[in-house]
């Protein structure tokens, strides 16, 4: 009988326990003011896998740093702001003449950042995998001073070695490279004799977010160093979709064909702020001191034609939603045509709204993503948009050649977005991620030219032929949607 009491007494006891456990998360969820998407996908978890649900959502649900980040990051902040505070001694380097779509996205980059738009910059669109890495190793070869380089991915084989050879040859000459690669996305190339040789030869490499299921309580696990940049002797800087990757060797087991990528190459101003991000990501990391830019190498190039532009850095640290408020004031600001191109279509509630209220009010909103995809959860979330986009009147295409991986968005041929960041939660409120945006109608242009390019390998999707489509499809595009936000 005691027996019977004491175990009724523990059973209640765990069972409270449980519940409280619930309670406070759930309250905890709530109260981080997220998108009501995103907390019912959290809630669903937490009530349909129990105590798996919770350990899942204080693993992934958060995007916390770990203390030692949080400590480095509040360091930087007065560095950083001072830094900004310098630079503004050049004013004929920034700017507020603007185009009228643009202004918005500028006035809204003022505000958080304390910078105008950055004016005295000559960009380059470099759509072709080849070219890309022929003009990379090349300024790698005419470097001097110092190359730093952040790349989500690093994988060897194919032209990723011309990039460490040029690397190795730039140490014997005296330059000072750094190379951050993400624990997740590179942990093959960080086990290599590529990377073995590369430290040999004097490159700093380290691992960005490293990967520790033993602390997966202190630091979220899938927040990723998602930013593809590299610097060169701080004039020279290189941003967009590609990692440093030979797309003829790389995932080709996943029989989704080579990656289609772009990149925009940069000399003039913009990069010593591009530099600043870059010292502010190692110190986070490290806890070692990058020393920032000099302020002397924020001074226009000779080029004649000057591209005005800003850089939008976003992630932990760093102004909350700062990219998502881009997105949404860019897509409010168009008056004639958007053009998205992204891998990964699993837009939060406010994107999706918003991209369907501009092609009913006239805008002729076209979305390109990849037929063939890597991730088959992604596939099938963003599958699940799909009839809602139609619906709403915006064009969907599906680039049948490869795997598109271009991340880019194009307003009225005069305003362009491009960089590291998908149309999905993880880029939008989690990674850590960089978007160029670029105020000028001769890069439009050549952006607009590239998009056609992708649109004629492009099917359209028709909205009566998807109506059609098999229930079992309907199910799983559904199942997926429900977990969409947590993608």
């Amino acid at each position: 009988m005691q027996y019977t009491s004491f175990h009724a007494l523990v059973s209640s006891l765990i069972f409270l326990v449980y519940w409280l456990m619930i309670v406070a998360t759930t309250l905890r969820i709530v109260f981080k003011r997220r998108p009501t998407t995103y907390v019912i996908a959290w809630m669903l978890v937490i009530y349909i896998l129990p105590i798996v649900g919770i350990i899942l959502y204080f693993s992934l649900g958060e995007a916390h740093l770990g203390q030692q980040r949080v400590k480095r990051a509040q360091k930087m902040r007065p560095i950083i702001a001072n830094f900004i505070n310098r630079i503004s001694i050049f004013p004929d380097i920034f700017t507020t003449q603007v185009s009228q779509v643009s202004k918005p996205i500028f006035q809204l980059c003022k505000h958080q950042t304390g910078l105008d738009g950055i004016n005295g910059n000559h960009i380059e669109l470099l759509s072709d995998t080849d070219t890309i890495f022929d003009h990379l190793i090349e300024d790698i070869n005419q470097a001097t001073s110092n190359i730093e380089m952040v790349f989500y991915i690093w994988n060897e084989g194919g032209r990723a070695d011309d990039v460490e050879k040029a690397l190795i040859e730039a140490t014997k000459r005296g330059v000072t490279c750094h190379l951050m690669v993400d624990s997740a996305g590179s942990r093959r190339f960080l086990r290599t004799n590529a990377s073995k040789r590369m430290r040999e030869a004097g490159i700093i490499i380290i691992e960005a977010l490293k990967v520790n299921l033993l602390r997966f309580m202190f630091r979220r696990l899938d927040l990723r160093q998602h930013r593809k940049v590299a610097i060169i002797d701080n004039y020279i800087s290189y941003t967009g979709s590609m990692n440093i990757v030979d797309p003829r060797f790389f995932k080709q087991n996943k029989h989704v064909g080579e990656w289609v990528d772009i990149m925009v190459r940069m000399r003039g101003p913009v990069t010593t702020l591009m530099g600043a991000i870059y010292a502010s990501d190692w110190e986070l990391e490290t806890g070692t001191d990058l020393a920032l830019p000099q302020i002397t190498d924020f001074a226009e190039p000779p080029e004649e034609k000057k591209h005005i532009m800003q850089l939008i850095a976003s992630g932990p640290g760093y102004t909350e939603n700062m990219i998502h408020q881009v997105l949404l004031t860019a897509i409010y600001a168009a008056q004639k045509q958007i053009i998205f191109t992204t891998p990964y279509l699993v837009p939060s509630d406010d994107i999706l709204h918003a991209v369907c209220t501009a092609a009913q009010r006239g805008v002729e909103v076209i979305i390109i993503v990849p037929k063939k995809n890597d991730s088959l959860m992604v596939k099938w979330a963003s599958r699940a948009f799909f009839s809602e986009l139609l619906e709403g009147g915006v064009k969907l295409y599906q680039y049948n050649d490869n795997l598109l991986h271009t991340k880019s968005v194009l307003i009225d041929n005069q305003l362009s977005l491009v960089g590291t960041v998908n149309l999905d939660m993880r880029s939008l409120w989690l990674n850590f991620e960089i978007t160029t945006v670029i105020d000028d109608a001769e890069f439009a242009q050549s952006l607009f030219s590239l998009l056609q390019k992708y649109l004629a390998q492009s099917e359209k999707v028709n909205n009566e032929i998807w109506k059609q489509r098999p229930i079992w499809q309907r199910i799983v595009e559904r199942l997926f949607y429900f977990f969409a936000p947590l993608l």
